[in-house]
């Protein structure tokens, strides 16, 4: 099964034809903000300000792309806003898209229609704001499929960094506080009759105690006490 994508220039969504077939039986979803001054990672932002903020938004955009890269899976990064056609996420390897509906989890299950519909069997979904999500975890999530249902990337502030499923449970994305320690709770609360294999538990970077223990980060930012 194929699908007529689309693509835009530089900053736009003009149409432009791509016919995709699947060349996996595995789809990893990628969302993420776009890369805007005063637009993502809001809440670190208040700490050390937006342009800090933005420029660690733009590492872990770098890592997740290089994590991702060699996954064995099918690849389709998911921008907020605008498509980006020359940024990091090179072509030949990740599928462009927009995310679409009015909050994150309309935005997520759209994803899981689109991409079961073009018949992939086993779909993963990850943010990019986690320096300790690699390429091995990822994949062991996919392998996890074989024998699950579900598997989810348990965050330390109470939601998941990743999601990953066999067929869509739209239950999952309804009546959630996006955003608060209630999501992985809830999300396991629809899940009590279904096999679901949790991975390891990560922390993803969301303010400025989050991201201390990172040595990398701190060029970016000033010491703060």
């Amino acid at each position: 099964m194929g699908l007529i994508n689309t693509k835009g220039d530089e900053n736009d969504n003009d149409m432009t034809f791509d016919l995709h077939f699947p060349t996996s039986k595995n789809a990893l979803i990628i969302f993420t903000r776009n890369p805007e001054l005063g637009q993502c990672k809001t809440r670190l932002a208040k700490t050390i300000g937006n342009e800090p903020a933005l420029n660690i938004y733009k590492h872990l955009l770098k890592h997740t792309a290089r994590i991702s890269e060699p996954v064995n899976a099918d690849k389709f990064v998911f921008y907020s806003k605008n498509i980006i056609k020359n940024d990091i996420w090179n072509p030949d390897i990740f599928k462009k898209k927009l995310q679409k509906g009015n909050d994150l989890g309309e935005r997520m299950e759209q994803a899981f229609i689109e991409l079961f519909g073009l018949g992939y069997h086993k779909i993963l979904i990850i943010g990019s704001d986690l320096l300790d999500l690699n390429e091995n975890i990822i994949n062991h999530a996919f392998q996890q499929l074989n024998t699950n249902d579900f598997v989810i990337g348990p965050a330390k502030d109470g939601g998941y960094y990743l999601l990953g499923m066999n067929a869509l449970n739209s239950m999952l994305f309804k009546d959630k506080a996006w955003g608060t320690e209630t999501v992985l709770t809830d999300t396991l609360k629809n899940l009590q009759n279904n096999n679901v294999y949790l991975l390891q538990e990560l922390n993803d970077i969301d303010t400025f105690e989050d991201m201390q223990d990172f040595q990398e980060l701190k060029p970016y930012y000033t010491k703060h006490d």
